[in-house]
Parts: structure tokens; C-alpha cells; sequence
């Protein structure tokens, strides 16, 4: 291991800091001694400087698995303008560019290569990484793994053959994340076939965000508080909507009067995307009505406002998405605005839950078929992309099949049983409907101590009203 010194001279010379934050040590301690992690840090505490500075350290190569090209474009250039050997490889990349990493990968020059888990598993990809050697695997923004990187990134489920099947010297594996409850944690560990990994985690409270929740009676009275709650606060901000549908017809809805924003979503090609970006981060729109498509990486410090137009579909979503306010610790307030209790007067809560609800049954009843008609043993590429796919990832989770290999299954066992898992609108229900505070309500959801200096927090609604009283 690194000499403790060398490590506070790298620091200081290519980032410019004088000494990292108390995890910011763990973590890398972890990683330099080669032992798996699960790390949790809040935005803002430097996670990728975590794994960036002991990568830069070693010999040889770190592959960082990431959800976004934007996410892993923007590291990248930061690296660069340290003049640090890293690079990424995507879909979208210039074709001489590719070539000219693929080459420095083969010659070991590269100390960080960010990508995708489909480019990971690439042919040109992985036959390089036979020959290299590797430091570690890092899983950047680890909770998209677990809550969506499953249903629509199936390949991220085979992250955890990388390990074995590459056959060298033991590797460390790391999950990084802002959020996570106990039971993403758990399955992280298992989907990544983490052993005995090192859990460093500091809890999310922030209490400069404001969280505050209203009841929305109708679907005009939900768009005229959207526009109340425009003209009360000033400064820039995020409207969070569920679905593309939704955003694409709000954001028209805002324009003809004369709200000037955009909608973003996974959807859009990269170079609109790019553009949706920094027309925010520059302050050309004020905000932005999006999906949780957006956000990730965006490091934007003085966004005074976040609103949910609809409720996310869990509590992760939620505090991912109002983290991205108040960065620069100034005062942000957080609205989500909730359907009356009943949804007589206004059920679209209850259908778009229902319709999620149903997206996943569905999942499962493809994955109970494939079960009866998958061979004993099988190729991953013979699988159609999409929801096959999804499928069979299930059944991996499942321990149905066995992987001899990342692109070889083999059926272990066809007795269905589904594993149990926790609704994911418990915790936003107990949310909308506590009588205490919210910070205290998140707090407890995500296994932090509710009992801490500062709490109640006198900033979300439920501890201003108990101030009135």
C-alpha cells in the first residue's frame, strides 16, 4: 500500500486540496487495500475523488462502470485538464477517438477507462482486458443498478461475473451512491457478489432544503399551484414529472403562458440533451421539467427550488432528486404535490402507480415463461435485446441459473418463487402522511439515527406548523 504521504501530495498537487474529508480517507484506504465497498455519500462529499485519486496511484487499470455518457464525459474532461491518464469509451464516441483509447488500453497507458456495462462486455472491450491489469471495479451512481439499471440496462446484472471470470489477482469491487436504504445495500452486495465489504456511509440530512408536501384536489388545481409556486420563488429550479408523456405536455402547458423551460428525458438523442444541460447550468432556462433522467453528475451549487409535480415512486427518487438543491448550503425549498387522499377528484397518483405496479407484474410473468422454455444451457447473445433479457436477469437474482461465465447461463433450477421484496411506496406514503418531521421520516428510512444535533429540523412544513401551534 501507499505510503500515507504520497497520498497527501497527489491530493495536493493534482486537486489542490490541503486534506480530505474523514470518509473520503476510509474509502480510499479500502479500495488501496484491496477490499470491497459499498460507499454512500451524500453529493457533495466527493465520491469520485474516492476512487480517482488511488486509481492514479497504481500501475494499473481502473474500469469505472457508469450509467451516463454525459456523467462519464464530464469526469473525463476533468481529468484531462489535470493532465490524468483517463478515458472513456460509449456508443456515441468518435470512431478515431475509440480507436486511439482502444490502443491505449492494449498499452496500458490509461490509469481510468469509464464505460458502460454493454461496452464492458463488448468483444473489442473485453478481449483487451485479458491482457491488463486491473486494480478495481467501480460502480458509479450503484443505486441506478438495483432500481433501474435492472429493468432497462439488463447487462448491468452481470457485473458481477467480471471478478472470476477475468481470472487474475484479486480485484477490488465498489459500489458508490448518494442514496440507499438497507435493502438496496443488500442486493447490491449480491448482484456484485461483494465479499465482506467494507460499508462507509454518512447520513443525507440536510436541513438548508425545505420539504414540504401539498395536497393537490384536482388536476387544474395541481397545475395552478405549479404556476403559484413559480411566481413565489425566484432563482433557479427543477420540475420533476414521471414520465415523458408527462413532461412533453406540461412542458407545452407552461409555454403558452409564457413560462420558458424544456423538457428532458431519457428519450432525447445526447447532443439535445447536452444542450438542455447547459441552457440550465447557464441560467438561459430557469428550469427545467424532466424525468429522473436528469440530475445525475449535474453539479449545479445554487438551485433554490426543486418541485415534484407527481410523487416519485419511492424515497431514493426523492432524495436524489431534492439533493440537487441548496448545494452551496443556501436556503432550497422542495414541493411535491400529492393527490387528495381519496383520488376521487384527482386519481392520477393512483393510476400512474397502478401503472408501474403493472409494469413489474408484467416483468415477472415474462420472466415465470422463460423460465419453462430456456434451454439447460445458453448464450447470453442468442437472448433478443430488451425485456428477454430483463427477464433473465431476474431469474439470475432468482438463483435460478447459473453463469459458468459472463456470456454463458446455465438453468440450475425451474421452481418459481419470486424473492420477497419490500414495496417501494411504503416509505413514500409514510413520507407524505407523517405528522413528524420529514428529515426525521427520511432518516429512519434509510437506517440513519432519527436522534440527532439540529432534528426535528424547524425548516419542512410539518416542524413550522408545530411551531405555530
Amino acid at each position: 500500500m501507499q505510503d500515507w504521504q504520497q497520498i497527501q501530495r497527489a491530493l495536493k498537487q493534482y486537486w489542490g486540496y490541503e486534506a480530505l474529508r474523514p470518509p473520503q480517507e476510509r474509502v480510499i484506504r479500502a479500495l488501496l487495500e484491496k477490499r470491497d465497498a459499498l460507499v454512500v455519500l451524500p453529493t457533495g462529499f466527493g465520491k469520485s475523488l474516492c476512487f480517482q485519486l488511488p486509481a492514479l496511484l497504481q500501475t494499473g487499470l481502473t474500469l469505472v462502470v457508469s450509467p451516463l455518457i454525459a456523467l462519464m464525459e464530464d469526469q473525463v474532461q476533468d481529468l484531462w485538464k489535470r493532465r490524468l491518464p483517463a478515458a472513456c469509451l460509449h456508443s456515441e464516441l468518435d470512431p478515431a477517438l475509440r480507436k486511439r483509447v482502444l490502443r491505449a488500453l492494449e498499452e496500458n497507458r490509461l490509469r481510468l477507462l469509464y464505460l458502460g456495462p454493454e461496452t464492458l462486455f463488448s468483444p473489442p472491450v473485453w478481449e483487451r482486458l485479458q491482457q491488463v491489469p486491473l486494480n478495481g471495479l467501480i460502480v458509479d451512481e450503484a443505486h441506478t443498478l438495483v432500481h433501474w439499471g435492472g429493468s432497462f440496462r439488463p447487462d448491468y446484472r452481470r457485473l458481477g461475473l467480471v471478478r472470476p471470470a477475468l481470472g487474475q489477482p484479486a480485484f477490488p469491487i465498489a459500489a458508490f451512491t448518494a442514496t440507499a436504504d438497507p435493502e438496496t445495500l443488500s442486493r447490491l452486495r449480491h448482484i456484485l457478489d461483494l465479499q465482506n465489504p467494507e460499508c462507509i456511509r454518512a447520513d443525507p440530512l440536510r436541513t438548508n432544503i425545505s420539504l414540504n408536501v401539498a395536497v393537490a384536489w384536482s388536476p387544474a388545481d395541481r397545475r395552478r399551484r405549479l404556476l403559484r409556486f413559480l411566481a413565489e420563488n425566484p432563482g433557479s429550479g427543477l420540475v420533476y414529472v414521471r414520465t415523458r408523456r408527462d413532461g412533453e405536455e406540461l412542458a407545452e402547458w407552461l409555454g403558452r403562458r409564457n413560462q420558458k423551460t424544456a423538457t428532458y428525458h431519457g428519450g432525447l438523442e445526447a447532443g439535445s440533451r447536452r444542450r438542455l444541460e447547459r441552457a440550465w447550468l447557464e441560467g438561459e432556462l430557469r428550469f427545467l421539467v424532466c424525468t429522473n433522467a436528469f440530475g445525475l453528475g449535474i453539479n449545479k451549487p445554487d438551485v433554490r427550488w426543486v418541485l415534484h409535480f407527481h410523487p416519485p415512486p419511492n424515497l431514493m427518487d426523492y432524495l436524489q432528486e431534492v439533493g440537487r438543491g441548496g448545494r452551496d448550503g443556501g436556503p432550497c425549498r422542495a414541493l411535491m404535490l400529492v393527490s387528495e387522499p381519496t383520488g376521487l377528484l384527482d386519481p392520477t397518483d393512483r393510476q400512474r402507480q397502478a401503472y408501474f405496479y403493472s409494469q413489474q407484474e408484467r416483468l415477472l410473468a415474462q420472466a415465470r415463461r422463460l423460465l419453462t422454455t430456456l434451454p439447460p444451457q445458453g448464450s447470453y447473445a442468442d437472448l433478443p435485446p430488451g425485456e428477454t433479457r430483463v427477464a433473465l436477469g431476474l431469474l439470475q437474482e432468482m438463483g435460478c441459473l447459473h453463469w459458468p461465465d459472463p456470456f454463458h447461463f446455465q438453468v440450475l433450477h425451474r421452481h418459481w418463487q419470486p424473492p420477497p421484496r419490500q414495496d417501494p411506496w411504503r416509505g413514500m406514503d409514510d413520507f407524505i402522511h407523517s405528522r413528524g418531521c420529514r428529515w426525521q421520516v427520511i432518516l429512519r428510512h434509510f437506517g440513519y439515527p432519527e436522534n440527532q444535533p439540529g432534528l426535528p429540523c424547524g425548516t419542512c412544513d410539518r416542524c413550522r406548523a408545530a411551531q405555530r401551534r
